[in-house]
């Protein structure tokens, strides 16, 4: 109420004294006469609320009293009249409840006057009659609300937390140039998810995987699966979720609608129509989750295999083209895949797959915005096509392969493969220090140890046992600042070491013995220094193990699976 009379009086300015009035002026006496008009209507409600408090009081009080005339001058039941009090006491809670109803009423009728008015005043210059005409009008009609989610999809409303991501992984990375997006989805056949993470984390240097962030959407609402799949990411890439660069998120169980009711579109079957609108829905929550996690955000899938040095490949070509006025980057020619925005755009991208879920497929939504944002409908189709590609650039060579031969939509084959993606190397050629070399183990055909250390091949070993071994024995004591040992290869992923150390011999004697108690002594005066972790081990030598007279790699149980050496790098 008081915010309401003040801002009546501050914009109607009545308590101006008649007499400093410009004489003749019509306009000003309008406007005082609506001003007063708008007083009295305000008025109205403090006015109607005092009857009616008045009116529920005497009601009680004669009430109670009648109670004392039908008893005919005797003593009131005691017991009665508490009953009959208490009643009244309800009347009067519910009375002031009324109240509180009208009260809050007039205070959001005086909250939207007072946004209405700040609003004009701080934009334009609007004459007094017509401030007053839009008060009115504020005062009488509620304000229009904004589209939102809830109008595209308004079964989220039944449900608080429809909307709430449910993070099974991660530690909120946030600040980083790159936000990596995986939608993966329960296959009848073949999961190719953990192939696929093992390609993306495969070569990335230390800054780099500081500066990427990696989010795998589990689009299911089956608890005991989405869990199976969070733990199997933990599982094998702990390290990377430990340290933040590995997200697992999934929906609330609310958050699709009855895909039952939707209706059939292009010729295509229900259960197509469901899958691709169900798609549609996983890409706008994964972009919608992710837009704030960094500068530029990547559209993936569960059955790809990057090249070798893509995070590289993707910065450069990206802070070349930032100045450039597109919608996104194409690093893939297939679908969706590898498809770079900037994450402002994510929101407007995210709103109109939204709007459209149930209607097309993603790509061409994606297609239908460029038409949108650069097409002339009185132009011809050559033209248009020209300014959609100003929308879009395209890199080559493409930095993303299709896998994956089982569809998530049951029973579709897809044998889709990029044409611009070149053939991948298999292992990675390093300068190392001239050594002799042992091993235990037994390779195939031409992938042999010496070949991998020449930089020339990679080791292929079939299946190790525990006491197995990789020995390299320089030929004479040199200071070793580092190493890096890779296991597995974009064609043979899962043929890595497994419960593999590095073990180190000093060259010095004094050193065995003052460092028998911070490592783990092996045998033959080695140390254990390190382990394979994923695949990788990688580390530094202490200055105190210094001068080394050998490395090793030593297998500390047996293996299901052959073994591939990919990289091998001594730093000295």
């Amino acid at each position: 109420m008081h915010s309401q009379w003040a801002l009546t009086s501050d914009t109607c300015n009545l308590h101006t004294p008649v007499h400093e009035q410009p004489r003749g002026d019509w306009r000003a006496d309008r406007d005082k006469a609506d001003c007063l008009q708008v007083r009295n209507e305000m008025r109205i409600y403090p006015l109607r609320i005092g009857i009616f408090l008045a009116c529920a009081c005497f009601l009680s009080v004669s009430w109670i009293k009648s109670i004392g005339s039908y008893e005919d001058s005797r003593m009131p039941d005691l017991h009665l009249l508490y009953n009959r009090l208490s009643v009244a006491e309800e009347l009067g809670v519910q009375v002031r409840n009324d109240l509180s109803i009208i009260l809050e009423h007039l205070v959001n009728k005086s909250k939207a006057a007072n946004a209405s008015f700040s609003y004009v005043n701080a934009t334009e210059t609007v004459p007094q009659g017509e401030t007053l005409k839009q008060l009115k009008i504020q005062l009488n009609h509620q304000t229009f609300y904004l589209p939102n989610i809830y109008q595209y999809l308004p079964h989220l409303r039944e449900h608080a937390d429809s909307l709430v991501p449910n993070v099974l992984l991660g530690q909120g990375r946030r600040g980083v140039s790159l936000v990596l997006g995986i939608p993966t989805v329960k296959r009848e056949k073949q999961s190719y998810l953990v192939n696929t993470l093992s390609s993306l984390l495969f070569s990335l240097t230390a800054s780099e995987k500081e500066d990427l962030l990696i989010i795998v959407f589990v689009a299911e609402t089956d608890s005991d699966y989405v869990k199976s799949v969070a733990k199997s990411i933990n599982d094998n890439f702990s390290k990377e979720v430990e340290s933040g660069l590995v997200e697992v998120v999934s929906p609330s169980q609310h958050y699709y609608p009855d895909f039952n009711t939707i209706k059939e579109t292009f010729g295509d079957s229900k259960d197509r129509v469901k899958w691709r609108a169900k798609q549609n829905l996983d890409f706008s929550f994964l972009m919608l989750y992710a837009q704030d996690k960094g500068v530029y955000y990547v559209q993936l899938e569960d059955d790809v295999v990057a090249k070798d040095g893509y995070y590289s490949d993707m910065k450069t070509y990206t802070t070349r083209e930032a100045s450039k006025d597109w919608l996104f980057l194409e690093f893939s020619q297939l679908g969706f895949i590898g498809k770079l925005f900037r994450t402002r755009d994510l929101p407007m991208i995210a709103e109109f797959f939204l709007m459209f879920h149930r209607d097309k497929p993603v790509d061409w939504l994606l297609d239908h915005i460029l038409w949108v944002k650069a097409c002339h409908p009185e132009k011809d189709k050559k033209d248009c096509e020209t300014r959609k590609a100003l929308l879009k650039q395209r890199f080559k060579p493409s930095l993303f392969q299709h896998v994956g031969l089982h569809s998530s939509l049951p029973g579709k084959i897809q044998n889709l493969k990029d044409k611009d993606f070149m053939k991948q190397s298999l292992f990675k050629a390093h300068l190392n220090p001239p050594a002799e070399l042992t091993s235990s183990l037994k390779h195939y055909k031409q992938h042999s140890l010496n070949r991998l250390y020449e930089g020339q091949d990679f080791l292929w070993a079939l299946t190790p046992i525990k006491g197995d071994f990789i020995c390299f024995n320089f030929t004479k004591p040199i200071h070793v600042s580092g190493y890096l040992f890779r296991s597995g290869n974009i064609e043979t992923s899962t043929d890595k070491f497994y419960n593999t150390t590095v073990e180190v011999q000093p060259a010095n004697g004094l050193t065995k013995q003052r460092m028998a108690s911070k490592y783990k002594n092996s045998d033959n005066g080695f140390f254990t220094i390190g382990a394979f972790i994923n695949g990788v081990a990688e580390g530094e030598i202490d200055e105190e193990l210094q001068p080394v007279s050998a490395l090793r790699l030593v297998f500390q149980s047996d293996s299901d699976l052959w073994a591939v050496l990919s990289e091998v790098h001594i730093k000295v």
